[in-house]
């Protein structure tokens, strides 16, 4: 059975993607559109170049997530200056190896902007400071920038969604206006876009099922505030899961896949090959238990 699939963000915690994919390929669940933030637009953007789960396994697994921290040259010389720059850039690592990273196996594919994309079928959500504004893209860079998408790089696009705030530097987009926006993680705004493939006046031509990375809003725990430091974090958790919990009622709820990952950092680039490996079981189980039961 053909279906669409939406990926949530979260980080390192995506390994667990692989194997919930694994589960939907036994359950025989083809994926046709796809759409994510973040962690999850990196997994979209390959799975709509054409990648199967067991390639970007292998792909993951050969990839050592420590080459993506690429700060300034100049902050090797100059200890502890790197710090200055979530002042001066907003952000500790550039993300220009895992931009180029990615437009390396996007291309292997053939695919280089949305114009090598079947139309539709590849959505990836932003957030844009500057206009205070959630983005699809490429559905949205026409109307908001005047950017012809099948001229904009998939690679970008997806980078721009997974630049977690003050980790990595924000990008910057040209507009309609002088003055640049300042483009970050999409889970700042939407970190679960399930509503992407809503259609007024449409009949969904496919059921759309979602993969998260957390337990249900309902048994989400709540937070103990005793600093400002936890008092920023459960901001940014608020901020990141307000607008979608609006959205997945009880009726949404039957479609979507929940993975609740336990004690692993978003942006622990240092976990162990036995994590990964623990992730990826986890998603399979998890999915499973879902499709057993699941009704479309």
């Amino acid at each position: 059975m053909k279906i669409d699939a939406v990926f949530s963000g979260g980080g390192v915690k995506a390994f667990a993607f692989i194997g919930a994919l694994e589960s939907m390929e036994e359950k025989n669940l083809e994926l046709e559109r796809v759409a994510g933030t973040s962690a999850g637009a990196i997994l979209a953007a390959l799975l709509a170049a054409g990648y199967h789960y067991k390639e970007i396994n292998a792909m993951l697994e050969e990839l050592d997530l420590k080459t993506f921290f690429d700060p300034p040259t100049f902050t090797k010389l100059i200890p502890g200056s790197k710090w200055l720059l979530l002042y001066f850039q907003n952000g500790i690592y550039k993300g220009d190896k895992f931009e180029k990273w990615l437009q390396q196996q996007l291309a292997k594919k053939g695919i280089y902007t949305f114009r090598d994309i079947k139309e539709s079928y590849l959505k990836v959500v932003v957030s844009d400071l500057t206009l205070g504004k959630l983005v699809v893209i490429p559905d949205d860079l026409e109307r908001i920038y005047g950017i012809d998408p099948n001229h904009f790089p998939v690679s970008m696009a997806v980078r721009m969604s997974a630049g977690f705030p003050y980790f990595f530097m924000p990008k910057k987009l040209s507009g309609k206006t002088k003055d640049k926006s300042v483009i970050v993680d999409g889970g700042l705004l939407s970190n679960f876009p399930l509503w992407v493939f809503d259609q007024e006046h449409h009949r969904r031509k496919r059921p759309v099922l979602g993969v998260k990375l957390s337990d249900s809003t309902e048994v989400v725990r709540p937070r103990r505030i005793k600093n400002a430091l936890e008092m920023l974090h459960a901001l940014f958790s608020t901020m990141k899961q307000a607008h979608d919990a609006r959205y997945v009622s009880t009726s949404k709820r039957v479609n979507i896949i929940f993975i609740p990952v336990k004690n692993v950092d978003t942006t622990d680039f240092t976990i162990s090959q036995d994590v990964k490996q623990r992730l990826v079981e986890e998603g399979k189980v998890n999915a499973k238990q879902f499709l057993n039961y699941w009704s479309p």
